[in-house]
C-alpha cells in the first residue's frame, strides 16, 4: 500500500492563485500515476493532492515509491519545483468495489503524513519482507507505535537517491520515537457534526455562508477560525476580531486572538466571547482515538 502526497500544497495554492496551482498538481498527479504500470501497480484513487495505490509486492511498491520521486525531481511537474513525501507498509487489505480498507491502509497514511518533503518512509513489517537486494536500500531511522499494535516497532526510510553525499547521517545512540496515530477530531455544533482527519484536513467557522460551521452570533467574524490536521496534531487557527475562547479538559478557559492553539483532548469554544457571558452559541471537540486514517 502507497500513498504519495504532494508537500507543502497549500501555500502552492496561496502563492500561485487556485488555477496555476491546480494545474501543478494536476501534472504531478499525471506523472506518479504514470509510474504505475512499471511496477504492477493499481491507483485506488486520488484524494485531493494525494495519490493512492496498491502494489502486489513489497519489493514493487518499494521500486515504484522511488521511481516516483525520481521522476518528480527530475521532470518538475507543471514547470514548478515540486517535492512529494511518501509512506508505504505491506501487508493484507479488504477490497471492496475497487477501494481498499483496513490496518495496512491506515499505517502507509499515517507514515505518508510523518514523511518529510523528499522522503520515503516504511515499516519493519515491509523491510522484512523485501529482497536482499533492496534491503541495503532501507535503513531505520525512528520508532513508534502503529496503529493495531501495542509495541514500538522502527520505521524504516528508503533510499531512493543514487547520490547520498547529502544524506544526514542517523544518530543510533538516541531513542526517536515519532507521534503515533492519534485519532480524528470530532467538532460539534447543535445537530451538526464534522470530522477533521487525513481525508478532510481542515475546516472553517464564522458568521459566512461559505463556512464549514455556520455561526450566528454577531460577536462572531465572518471567517471566524480554521481548525486543521497539522502531520498528526490539531490545531484551531483564530482570524477574528473579538478572539476565541477555548475551554480545556483541565476548566482553564483560553483567550486564543490572532494565533493557533493546539487542540487535544476534549473541550469546547466559544466564538467572539467567554462562556462567563453565556453565549448563545458553543461548539464541542473531542478525540476520537480511532485511526484519523479509517475510510
Amino acid at each position: 500500500m502507497v500513498f504519495a502526497d504532494i508537500s507543502e500544497s497549500t501555500s502552492l495554492y496561496q502563492k500561485l492563485g487556485d488555477a496555476a496551482a491546480r494545474n501543478i498538481v494536476n501534472a504531478c498527479i499525471t506523472l506518479i500515476s504514470g509510474t504505475l504500470a512499471r511496477f504492477d501497480g493499481r491507483l485506488v484513487k486520488t484524494i485531493g493532492d494525494e495519490v493512492m495505490c496498491v502494489f502486489p509486492s513489497a519489493d514493487l511498491a518499494v521500486l515504484a515509491a522511488s521511481d516516483m520521486q525520481a521522476q518528480v525531481a527530475a521532470s518538475r511537474p507543471g514547470n514548478y519545483p515540486v517535492t512529494i513525501h511518501v509512506g508505504l507498509h505491506y501487508g493484507p487489505v479488504l477490497v471492496e468495489d475497487g477501494d481498499v480498507f483496513g490496518d495496512t491502509v491506515n499505517v502507509a497514511a499515517y507514515l505518508a503524513a510523518v514523511a518529510a518533503a523528499e522522503q520515503i518512509l516504511t515499516t519493519e513489517a515491509t523491510e522484512q519482507c523485501l529482497s536482499a537486494a533492496l534491503k541495503s536500500c532501507v535503513r531505520p531511522i525512528f520508532h513508534t507505535v502503529l496503529k493495531g499494535a501495542v509495541e514500538e516497532s522502527t520505521v524504516f526510510q528508503v533510499l531512493w537517491r543514487t547520490d547520498t553525499i547529502d544524506l544526514t547521517d542517523v544518530n543510533l545512540h538516541t531513542s526517536k520515537i515519532i507521534p503515533g496515530d492519534m485519532g480524528s477530531l470530532l467538532v460539534t455544533f447543535d445537530e451538526e457534526r464534522l470530522r477533521v482527519d487525513q481525508w478532510r484536513t481542515g475546516i472553517t467557522i464564522g458568521r459566512s455562508k461559505d463556512c464549514d460551521l455556520v455561526v450566528s452570533d454577531n460577536f462572531a467574524s465572518r471567517r471566524h477560525l480554521t481548525i486543521k490536521l497539522v502531520r498528526t496534531h490539531f490545531y484551531l487557527f483564530d482570524h477574528s476580531i473579538n478572539g476565541t475562547f477555548v475551554s480545556l479538559e483541565s476548566g482553564e478557559e483560553v483567550h486564543v486572538l490572532r494565533r493557533e492553539l493546539l487542540l487535544d483532548g476534549s473541550g469546547q469554544f466559544c466564538v467572539g466571547r467567554s462562556r462567563i457571558e453565556r453565549p448563545p452559541e458553543m461548539i464541542t471537540f473531542s478525540r476520537d482515538r480511532r485511526s484519523m486514517y479509517r475510510i
